[in-house]
Formats: structure tokens, C-alpha cells, sequence
């Protein structure tokens, strides 16, 4: 039995030390940006939050400051974004899907035809 080692034969002795360093760095790159990505995406809600916060804090009235903490859930955002998308969809057109293919009368068109391009050539005629 044939293993896959032999069919693709690994030379480890070919990989030098530029080679590796290129690959840590540039693995590194790619998940300090996967890491650095995550964290704006954790802080932006904060930061939005604090903002209508304090919006609310100025502007002095109580039921106001009363909502300026709360969040919305992610299940009435899920239902909020659904039934946009719902009311999207009602708004187009149902069409039908059926395609009618006619044959026509006439097949050949000379728009398409190579046979002139063959005959008509005369730049290699002697």
C-alpha cells in the first residue's frame, strides 16, 4: 500500500530561516488584526450607549435618563430586521418563472458567421 507521503514527498531541509520568519509574521499580522477587529466591534456598542447616555443625562428629563442605560436585546433586533426584511420583500413584484424559448424562422444571421472571416481573408494569399 501506497501512502500519501510518497506521492507528495515534504523536504524539510529546503525551509530556511527567512522563510520562517515570514510565516510568523505574517500569521501574527492576520490575528492582531482578527484581535484588534474584535475589539472595535465589543467597544462600539459601549461607546454608543455612553453617547445616547448622555445625550439623555443633558437633556434633563427623567423617564429619558431612565432609558439612556437599556439596551435593546439581540432577539427584538432580530425581529425588528425580519419584519423589515418581510415588508421589503412585499413591496416587489411576484413574477412568474417561466421562460418561453421560440425558435425562430431564421437561424442563420451573417452577424455570427465565420465562414466570411475564412473566405474573405486576403492577406495570406500569395
Amino acid at each position: 500500500m501506497i501512502s500519501i507521503i510518497q506521492y507528495f514527498p515534504i523536504n524539510l531541509s529546503a525551509i530556511q530561516s527567512q522563510h520562517l520568519a515570514l510565516a510568523v509574521i505574517g500569521y501574527s499580522v492576520v490575528f492582531l488584526t482578527f484581535f484588534l477587529l474584535a475589539l472595535l466591534f465589543s467597544v462600539i456598542p459601549k461607546i454608543l450607549s455612553w453617547n445616547v447616555r448622555r445625550t439623555f443625562d443633558n437633556q434633563g428629563d427623567e423617564t429619558k435618563k431612565a432609558l439612556g442605560g437599556n439596551t435593546i436585546p439581540g432577539e427584538v433586533s432580530a425581529a425588528i430586521g425580519m419584519a423589515i426584511s418581510l415588508y421589503l420583500d412585499e413591496l416587489h413584484d411576484q413574477e412568474t418563472a417561466i421562460l418561453t424559448i421560440r425558435k425562430v424562422g431564421k437561424s442563420y444571421s451573417p452577424w455570427n458567421s465565420k465562414i466570411y472571416n475564412v473566405i474573405n481573408f486576403k492577406g495570406f494569399q500569395g
